[in-house]
């Protein structure tokens, strides 16, 4: 097989270690190109989305009755979700903060959601993950080789935050995900995490726990939780001029929130995942497709993305302690996760899964819901 001549958009910082990417006659990649396409019609429009948001608000602050709460917001201690917190509150919505806690939390993030929940005044509820039934999943999903190496923590954010909102009787979640800093991520780099044909079937071949409590999310539950219990997610940050160096500012200054780095690393694994494992094993580095994303939103330059680009994702005089770290977490020897890293990496598609049955589902599902209720 021939080796892939190495090249880098002429636009964003998207190259040839996604080898999804193709390119136009000026360099330009398909990414960036489809981004911008959407981005125009999904993203704050100004006098436009202010209306739609208010219609948003409303229809929200109608389904409260004389519950607590009219909406439920997932709180993580990162950017996104504690400055939705603030613009909900700010909006005159009366949600729930819910955390899904899966025993890798920083101490920043533990700390950023308590100010944040004390500042705002508003009720916080922990769901708290049976470690060693997620311990269990997360280490067969590592053995697999996959990509995905999320795939157990996206299935229980969704899985506790419907399971909650369903519970209080909350009709609607509004989510952190945006297009303004998460419109770029290459579909070989992310597969759906509903698949639990996918998700079950590795934990059987490398797993021994059974799975009693853990929160799963597939499309059977999805159906449910919106055809019956008529729940929906609102991404309220594409209905908001959103820029993280502002969102930032107005946290610290607010809500005494403090910055712990870059996207997602609130949680010590996926910071570890991000920085270390999938630009190590995978050739994989996320921050090409966050820096990419805020590149063609014009939040950062591309001659910065790649100044930070050329910099180690990881810290070399921290990643052996991170990597001890980790380790021992997951009940395996430093030597054994050195294997696993050198193991070839896998496709989702090496195991059985529903990709098909799913992509015709979702299919359907586009048909039947708003723009406002579509994924970011």
């Amino acid at each position: 097989m021939t080796k892939k001549v190495y090249q880098i958009c002429k636009r964003c910082v998207m190259d040839t270690s996604d080898p999804g990417i193709f390119f136009d006659e000026k360099g330009n990649c398909n990414h960036c190109i489809y981004f911008l396409s959407k981005y125009k019609k999904k993203v704050y429009q100004g006098e436009e989305s202010d209306k739609k948001l208010e219609i948003i608000v409303n229809k929200i602050k109608k389904t409260k009755g004389k519950k607590k709460y009219d909406c439920l917001v997932g709180l993580s201690g990162g950017i996104d979700s504690s400055y939705v917190a603030y613009k909900v509150v700010q909006l005159g919505l009366t949600p729930l903060a819910v955390h899904m806690d899966n025993g890798w939390n920083s101490e920043e993030s533990v700390n950023n959601i308590k100010n944040v929940c004390n500042k705002l005044n508003i009720d916080y509820q922990s769901y708290v993950l049976n470690w060693e039934e997620f311990k269990d999943i997360q280490l067969s999903i590592l053995k697999s080789s996959i990509v995905e190496v999320e795939i157990p923590t996206d299935v229980a954010i969704a899985g506790v935050l419907h399971k909650v909102a369903s519970e209080n009787n909350i009709k609607f979640i509004i989510g952190g995900g945006n297009l303004a800093t998460e419109g770029i991520l290459p579909e070989l780099w992310f597969y759906d995490p509903k698949d639990l044909k996918l998700l079950k079937t590795i934990q059987k071949r490398f797993g021994n726990k059974s799975l009693k409590s853990f929160p799963t999310f597939d499309y059977k539950r999805e159906i449910f939780y919106k055809f019956i219990r008529k729940i929906r997610i609102i991404y309220l940050l594409n209905y908001l001029p959103y820029s993280k160096k502002d969102a930032i500012k107005t946290l610290e200054d607010e809500v005494a929130w403090k910055n712990y780095g870059g996207k997602h690393h609130e949680s010590v694994y996926t910071r570890f995942v991000q920085s270390y494992i999938q630009p190590v094993k995978f050739n994989l580095d996320y921050r090409r497709a966050t820096f990419s994303t805020q590149i063609c939103t014009g939040e950062i330059t591309r001659e910065y993305a790649i100044e930070e680009l050329v910099k180690r994702s990881y810290d070399p005089e921290k990643i052996e302690a991170e990597k001890e770290y980790v380790s021992k977490k997951l009940g395996i020897t430093l030597k054994e996760f050195e294997e696993i890293m050198l193991k070839e990496p896998k496709s989702y598609k090496d195991y059985p899964n529903n990709e098909k049955k799913l992509k015709f589902i979702y299919r359907l599902y586009k048909r039947y819901f708003s723009e406002h209720t579509s994924s970011p």
